[in-house]
């Protein structure tokens, strides 16, 4: 089993279409229609990535905006979870390129033929992104940490998490502690976790609300998408690792709140579950996942958005 964090450039001229990628097979057709991106590299930012990866496929150089959605595939073992953004050109093309052939295509066309899932979700076509997410699923779940490395020797890590602002009818916010012995052990966190193989980052910031809170959440829009490196981070494995992950942020809603309470098993990652008033938030340690999304939402006033 394989996860991958890849990220995906959507870029449109004015006329609608799509800037795509194919590849040229000489006395064959053509292959199937791809969204500039790819992979990321340890430790990148996945904007980052993005704006890297459109000009190495394209030629062009390209302003990136906002994350569009979020999404995951899993094919043969390998599961990857990826972030399309918002791109613009504001460059090229460079005249020495000799990749990938780049075209713009109409959106009608480039349904109608061969592509791949990533142009299936920039284009909104839900029917053909989910079919085929998902083969068959091996029996170990989420990515682990790996084996201590040799003396001298540091192993890296990289996890994608899905995590949620979470808000009931009252404006109030569901924050989960960290247990002491994790990264950030003593801080509230926003309830989340890494993604499953085979499973999409929204249903698994639902399935982490609950196993952290008790909470029955609706999932809503992506709200952002935060990257961190630990060059030294040291986990409950006792051991330190080159550890890099990505959060995607979204809003979600608690219709019928009750008392927070942790469901998972003993010995994880969270030791408590509460709501808290906004005006609270000042007094408590919060972690760097909190933080980073009160760059993005006013949680002073969630009453208003929920």
């Amino acid at each position: 089993m394989q996860f991958r964090i890849a990220a995906y450039g959507e870029v449109r001229d004015e006329n609608g279409r799509v800037l795509l990628t194919r590849r040229k097979r000489a006395g064959r057709e053509s292959g199937p229609w791809h969204l500039p991106g790819g992979v990321i590299d340890h430790g990148e930012p996945p904007k980052r990535a993005a704006g890297r990866l459109v000009g190495e496929h394209t030629g062009f150089e390209v302003s990136v905006g906002a994350p569009l959605e979020a999404v995951a595939v899993a094919r043969r073992g390998v599961h990857t979870n990826a972030i399309l953004y918002r791109a613009r050109v504001s460059g090229g093309p460079d005249p020495d390129f000799s990749g990938e052939a780049a075209e713009w295509v109409d959106p009608a066309r480039a349904a109608a033929e061969p592509h791949s899932p990533f142009v299936s979700a920039a284009l909104g076509l839900a029917d053909d992104r989910l079919a085929g997410r998902v083969d068959k699923a091996p029996q170990e779940t989420r990515p682990v940490p790996p084996a201590k490395a040799k003396k001298g020797r540091r192993r890296r890590g990289q996890r994608f998490g899905a995590y949620g602002v979470v808000a009931d009818g009252d404006g109030r916010i569901l924050l989960a502690r960290i247990a002491e012995g994790y990264p950030g052990g003593g801080t509230w966190h926003l309830p989340g976790g890494g993604v499953d193989f085979g499973e999409s980052p929204e249903a698994a910031v639902a399935r982490e609300i609950y196993e952290e809170t008790g909470q029955e959440a609706l999932v809503g829009s992506l709200l952002n998408v935060t990257s961190f490196r630990h060059r030294r981070a040291i986990g409950p494995e006792g051991y330190p690792l080159d550890w890099h992950g990505v959060r995607a942020i979204y809003s979600a809603t608690v219709p019928d709140p009750s008392a927070a309470q942790v469901v998972e098993a003993a010995g994880g990652s969270t030791s408590e579950s509460r709501w808290w008033n906004a005006d609270a938030l000042d007094d408590l340690p919060l972690s760097a996942a909190v933080e980073d999304a009160l760059q993005v939402v006013d949680l002073k006033n969630l009453a208003a958005q929920a």
